[in-house]
């Protein structure tokens, strides 16, 4: 069975406060590891293209934002 989005809510609402701040503490680490998972991938990313010689660096604004806007 899945919840909605406005049964998860009201449910929530319905939690004692110790349960709610429990529950903010775990969405806040749960996001923190997604935001190290999606960096830790983003690495990746830049490895393999740095190892096919697809990076592009420079210290040039201009350049940086030809580059950005490839």
């Amino acid at each position: 069975m899945q919840l909605t989005e406005s049964e998860v809510f009201d449910a929530i609402k319905s939690l004692s406060t110790d349960e709610k701040q429990a529950i903010q503490l775990l969405l806040k680490q749960d996001l923190r590891e997604e935001r190290r998972q999606q960096i830790y991938e983003n690495f990746q990313s830049a490895q393999v293209e740095q190892q096919k010689s697809k990076l592009n660096f420079s210290a040039n604004i201009n350049k940086l934002r030809q580059l950005m806007e490839e």
